[in-house]
């Protein structure tokens, strides 16, 4: 069973990398602030989970676990919250034919 744990632990682990990747190739590649915003939040949020995920069945003890979980849901909120005052000030800076 341990070496079960161990293969899905690897596998979530990179499969989260995979996703922190794509979203800094998106943030190097997309053209505008509000869709590089776009694809790196997305892919942030993806890659972060897949990592605690992985990261779960190695913990010491519950108490571990769920300070891993609390990380994962504080960085949530973070998350959304400065994704919405990065777009609403790159829309700000934007100039009429910028906008959507």
């Amino acid at each position: 069973m341990s070496i079960l744990l161990g293969i899905f632990t690897i596998l979530a682990v990179g499969a989260g990398c995979v996703f922190f990747i794509a979203g800094t190739l998106g943030l190097l590649r997309f053209p505008d602030a509000l869709t590089r915003l776009h694809a790196l939040t997305k892919a942030d949020n993806l890659g972060l989970g897949l990592i605690l995920l992985g990261l779960l069945p190695q913990a010491s003890s519950p108490w571990m676990a769920a300070k891993m979980v609390g990380v994962w849901l504080l960085m949530q909120l973070a998350s959304g919250a400065v994704g919405q005052l990065l777009a609403e000030t790159a829309l700000g800076e934007a100039t009429p034919e910028d906008r959507p």
